[in-house]
């Protein structure tokens, strides 16, 4: 009997996720770090994750309301993000890949190789000081907020029809997630570029969604668990955004499925722009940067 390979796939991304769920617990009891979040910080998770199911991400807004309401301190903002958002996409990962096809080969190389990105970025991100931070964070929400905008002025090719690639095609598909899934640990969003790098290589623009969702929904628990053995991340805002956002995404995928969302997107443009640009002031007026050490009390300290 052969195995359906979305199936294998599935099944793989199912022990994944209760490996991630089982170590972030016992994580969560050796460090007596279980608080219940607040309902800013779960109403965050669901609000980012119900419009990340609708194609306007959830990394960029996350920052910025994170930033807004002073809920999360910057230098463990990379890793909150990556934790918390982990389950949600997760569950957006089993409903894009069980309804939209993508050639399997092309589908298992670019998720392997955001996995590999994410790794190596994960323990390099995590160890930063906080100017670090602030600095990377800064550009890489400029240029998020970048690709959305071109998005959003439709300056990116329409894509094709073609659901996956091979040769020369598949190379440069490999090398441009591995660099995603490494950016994602910094706290750039994948959706706009992945979208992009799919549609420049002449496929369908839907074929970004289970390359996507199932890129971060493998790399986010791998990369996670290094931001968690750090200590470099908010447990009380990585629950919010679990708790908020799981709900939200079945709502959304379910129940809501599609909206009128080009105004939304110019808010969260905006928004990103804002939140880089504070970042990148706060890191310029920081001119003596922080030792990478004393990581641990984040999972403790105030915004956890």
């Amino acid at each position: 009997m052969i195995l359906n390979p979305v199936v294998a796939l599935l099944a793989a991304l199912a022990a994944l996720t209760l490996l991630f769920a089982t170590y972030w617990i016992r994580a969560l009891q050796a460090a007596r770090a279980w608080a219940w979040p607040t309902g800013v910080q779960s109403g965050i998770g669901a609000l980012t994750n119900f419009f990340d199911t609708l194609g306007i991400g959830s990394f960029a807004p996350t920052t910025a309301l994170w930033r807004a309401t002073k809920t999360v301190p910057d230098r463990i903002i990379p890793g909150t993000l990556n934790v918390g958002h982990t389950v949600p996409v997760i569950a957006q990962a089993f409903i894009f890949t069980a309804i939209i096809a993508v050639d399997a080969l092309t589908l298992f190389a670019m998720i392997g190789a955001a996995v590999v990105g994410a790794w190596f970025g994960a323990g390099v991100v995590a160890k930063l000081p906080r100017r670090r931070v602030q600095i990377g964070m800064g550009f890489a929400l400029l240029a998020a907020a970048t690709l959305m905008l071109m998005t959003q002025l439709q300056l990116v090719p329409g894509g094709g029809e073609a659901l996956g690639v091979e040769g020369g095609r598949l190379i440069v598909a490999v090398a441009g997630n591995m660099l995603l899934g490494a950016l994602m640990t910094l706290g750039i969003g994948m959706y706009a570029p992945c979208m992009i790098l799919v549609s420049l290589l002449g496929m369908s623009p839907r074929a970004a969604f289970p390359i996507m969702m199932g890129s971060c929904a493998f790399l986010q628990p791998v990369g996670s668990i290094r931001f968690i053995r750090e200590g470099s991340y908010s447990a009380r805002a990585a629950l919010g955004l679990t708790l908020g956002g799981l709900p939200a995404v079945l709502v959304a995928a379910y129940v809501v499925r599609e909206l009128p969302l080009y105004a939304v997107r110019w808010l969260v443009i905006v928004a990103v722009v804002y939140t880089a640009v504070s970042m990148l002031w706060a890191a310029l007026k920081e001119r003596h940067p922080e030792p990478a050490a004393a990581s641990s009390p984040a999972v403790a300290g105030p915004a956890a």
